[in-house]
């Protein structure tokens, strides 16, 4: 019986597309090619080859120890998180399909890579391998789908991050502009920066619709157009890499940890999502000629058209239809243990504590209401709030997928809508769950959850609750200027 990895580089149509890139390798004058995945926490992690050796690679792949999915870090003893030095090889193979030429240097494209078992392991030889949530997310949503006559999930987030200025050591120096929401005169005094992230993230299929300063200093939110669940991961991180480019250019740093200042906002990834049945690809003309594209069709695809299952039913002009209902039934019912994988830091929870910034920290959900962790953002979408600029999009995407798909199996109810302040609403008596307000909380709240655990098969939960529960360890053993200012000299 062929192997997963077999099987995957003789799909239908794939020797075709390997050609097709070739081709553009050449027109394009290509001569570099990096080869990218996803780490368990975000990080973008590869290898770089000259595209003389495209055919080869496509074919055969490129091997890398299985830690590279952790990050290759060491825990707090000094051993490597999830792998050891003793462990096999991934082989990543590229699809062609995401190639794209870098518009900050031509001579560069990236693909993105599906990840596989070592061919010659004794156990699942040549298998998908499970620690690459990009890989586990397709396959997710492929199940989903079937199971499901053919509802798709799609997703359009909202990448708040912060464009910081360095001191003469390179190290933080404050925004770049005001902590001024909407001003646009604070949106001016970065207009070099965020045209050039425009410039790139259109090049490279990112369809730009809006955008605006928050309220936070040098906080700026650039969104596209919603899409595949996998597509919009892939572009989320590929606006990430854009950000990081753009700030080498301008001397600054493009920052996505979410919460670097006390008593401003914090920068979220709120999640829009909505279930549907049907569409079709379609191009998107974002600045490009379609006949001189820098990269694969594929880039510039989205889906649209189709039945949305999150839509009002005819009776009720707010209420969500039925079937989309218990779909977000199951979000709500889950969503303390996906806190663990929407707020994945330890700093993400300075942005729970930090009050009068508008950030989510009760499990239950309204319409526009801004004080719980869901919330009908629009008719026929809701909006998941309880995520931040950290997240991984792909386990998010995964664990998001099982959550539903279990509201949609038990027919769970999200109870009725609240539609008051909630914290209006708990002084009145409601009874109200609170999210996890500390990563150690959210990693137990997902190791009790087996649902959201779905959402991360094989090695998956093991490897996520190994790095995390290191994490969260490592910030209980470490001394803080908080400590010594509070302690240092409280007696005699």
């Amino acid at each position: 019986m062929p192997m997963d990895i077999e099987k995957f580089v003789a799909q239908k149509g794939r020797a075709k597309r390997v050609k097709e890139v070739r081709k553009m390798i050449d027109e394009l004058g290509i001569e570099y090619l990096y080869l990218q995945f996803v780490s368990i926490t975000g990080k973008i992690m590869g290898k770089g080859i000259p595209a003389d050796h495209w055919e080869t690679v496509a074919q055969k792949g490129f091997q890398l120890v299985y830690g590279a999915t952790m990050n290759l870090f060491t825990n707090r003893a000094g051993e490597y998180l999830g792998y050891g030095p003793e462990a096999a090889e991934l082989v990543g193979i590229p699809e062609p399909e995401t190639m794209m030429q870098l518009p900050w240097d031509k001579r560069i494209a990236r693909f993105y890579c599906t990840l596989f078992r070592n061919r010659e392991e004794r156990e699942n030889p040549g298998g998908y391998l499970t620690s690459d949530g990009r890989g586990n997310l397709r396959r997710m949503h492929d199940e989903f789908q079937k199971k499901h006559n053919g509802l798709s999930l799609r997703v359009g987030t909202e990448p708040e991050m912060m464009w910081l200025k360095k001191d003469e050591n390179g190290k933080p120096n404050g925004g770049f502009s005001e902590p001024f929401c909407y001003h646009i005169d604070q949106f001016e005094s970065l207009r070099p920066v965020y045209m050039k992230v425009m410039e790139y993230s259109r090049a490279m299929g990112l369809d730009m619709i809006q955008g605006d300063h928050e309220d936070a200093p040098g906080q700026l939110e650039l969104n596209w157009m919603y899409d595949d669940v996998l597509r919009n991961a892939d572009r989320l991180t590929t606006y990430r890499q854009i950000c990081a480019q753009v700030a080498r250019e301008f001397n600054l740093i493009a920052c996505f940890m979410t919460k670097p200042f006390m008593g401003v906002s914090a920068s979220g990834c709120h999640h829009n999502m909505s279930l549907w049945y049907g569409g079709e690809d379609k191009f998107h003309k974002t600045g490009n000629d379609p006949k001189n594209l820098p990269g694969m069709k594929e880039n510039y695809m989205y889906v649209s058209g189709g039945e949305n299952t999150f839509m009002p039913d005819d009776d009720d002009p707010q209420m969500p239809g039925k079937a989309g209902l218990v779909a977000i039934g199951g979000i709500v019912h889950h969503l303390r243990a996906l806190t663990a994988i929407g707020c994945s830091t330890v700093n993400s929870y300075r942005r729970l504590w930090d009050t009068g910034f508008w950030a989510p920290v009760f499990a239950d959900w309204g319409f526009q209401n801004r004080t719980t962790g869901l919330r009908v953002s629009a008719p026929g979408r809701f909006e998941y709030r309880s995520v931040d600029s950290m997240v991984n999009p792909y386990i998010m995407g995964s664990t998001i997928l099982a959550a539903a798909d279990d509201g949609i199996e038990n027919q769970l109810d999200p109870g009725e809508p609240e539609e008051r302040n909630i914290y209006e609403a708990i002084k009145e008596g409601k009874q109200v769950k609170k999210l996890p307000m500390s990563l150690g909380e959210a990693l137990e709240a997902l190791e009790a959850d087996e649902v959201v655990q779905r959402g991360m098969p094989g090695e998956m939960y093991r490897l996520y609750h190994e790095y995390k529960s290191d994490e969260w360890a490592r910030s209980m053993a470490t001394v803080t200027d908080w400590d010594q200012d509070t302690y240092l000299h409280c007696l005699p």
